[in-house]
């Protein structure tokens, strides 16, 4: 098996870890907060969830010898931003985390479950998805309104090195924002021995509260948004690149790491979409039967960052919060623009997927639950009604 492995699917593999942790982890961070995590959580949450993902993706691609990389729910994260803290606190937001995992695990044991996760109308869940991002979207904006002197640099690295190559233009951002952190704020005393001491791993056990609002306000929504943005759409570049798994047992593994990764803040890990391709493609190794590698690799650098995301959170505290949301907010544009034409490509159901996104992104909740789902639901109804229409036409 070790002879399998080679120069370039190493190479790949750290690329791809470096990719998928630096151009989302802000956006990690960003979700924890919103629901109520402290610093200390939101820093135990990120490193379970990226030793999960790591050990998820060498635990499954050495298994089936299948370049099959994990990632931590980005979708989910930003949809955490957009819900904000509920009754009950983050306890209640880890429930839900929890109900979530388990609904990934019954969605890949249990096919009628994962088939109607399948059909839930693209329209609407891609809808969904841009309603919930588009808040963040507005942060890069935002922080030149803040600060131009700060919020500006960090966005035109994005623009700049986005333009010669699309995959670095996240991490140009972020290195954009360490230099701004670094020679634009002033350090108060002792900062970087806080820093120092936080790169020793430490985790928060964080006992789980169940509540009606939890479930319908977060697990709900995570599940589907986790599920129809990156389970579904994972198994598809595979597909794409030629490799024929069976996803079931695979949503099961990735719900199963998530329900490890939730009594310590994690949200929920998946199969990866974008970093997929890298470590699914040729780049990763000429022999498609080799490049199982590249995303083994990969998982062991995850570990790697996880065990320094103490340190990576409490050097990210120092800044402020609208610099770091304008790092996720640049990182989550493609998704979001990805999402917005997908939800309006079919001209029967724009209306259905206008009201899905308008009341998603208007951040309203009623009777404590979050736009996201109400979202659906309106969407849903409306695409319902005009069905109902046009059968009696006919």
């Amino acid at each position: 098996m070790l002879k399998e492995i080679s120069p370039q699917a190493i190479f790949m593999g750290c690329l791809t870890a470096f990719v998928g942790f630096a151009s989302s982890f802000a956006v990690v961070l960003h979700g924890l907060q919103a629901v109520g995590a402290t610093d200390a959580q939101a820093a135990s949450g990120l490193m379970v969830l990226s030793i999960a993902m790591g050990l998820c993706a060498i635990v499954i691609s050495l298994s089936t010898k299948l370049p099959v990389s994990i990632a931590w729910s980005t979708p989910g994260a930003a949809l955490l931003a957009s819900t904000g803290a509920i009754s009950g606190g983050f306890p209640a937001a880890v429930g839900a985390f929890l109900v979530c995992a388990v609904l990934i695990i019954v969605a890949g044991l249990f096919r009628p479950l994962g088939r109607a996760v399948a059909s839930i109308p693209s329209p609407l869940a891609n809808a969904m998805l841009a309603g919930v991002l588009i808040g963040l979207c507005f942060a890069p904006v935002k922080a030149i309104a803040f600060n131009p002197l700060l919020g500006l640099p960090i966005v035109l690295a994005w623009i700049v090195v986005g333009a010669f190559k699309r995959l670095w233009a996240v991490p140009a951002a972020l290195a954009a924002f360490v230099l701004v952190l670094a020679f634009g704020i002033e350090m108060p005393a002792g900062a970087m021995s806080t820093i120092g001491q936080s790169l020793l791993p430490h985790i928060e056990l964080v006992q789980p509260l169940f509540s009606v609002a939890g479930l319908v306000s977060i697990a709900l929504p995570l599940f589907i948004v986790t599920m129809a943005s990156q389970n579904i759409p994972g198994i598809a570049v595979l597909k794409v690149n030629d490799y024929n798994p069976k996803p079931g047992p695979l949503f099961a593994v990735t719900g199963l790491f998530s329900l490890l990764s939730t009594p310590f803040g994690g949200h929920a890990v998946n199969l990866a979409a974008i970093t997929a391709a890298m470590c699914a493609g040729r780049d990763a190794h000429a022999d498609p039967d080799r490049r199982y590698w590249a995303a083994v690799v990969a998982g062991i650098v995850y570990i790697i960052f996880g065990l320094l995301a103490g340190a990576v959170t409490a050097f990210v505290a120092l800044a402020p919060p609208i610099l770091i949301e304008a790092v996720a907010g640049l990182a989550l544009i493609g998704a979001f623009s990805a999402s917005a034409m997908a939800a309006y490509q079919q001209p029967e159901n724009r209306e259905a997927a206008a009201v899905t996104f308008l009341v998603t992104a208007s951040g309203v909740s009623f009777g404590g639950i979050s736009g996201a789902f109400w979202g659906l639901i309106a969407g849903g109804m409306m695409m319902a009604l005009q069905r109902l229409v046009q059968m009696a036409k006919d």
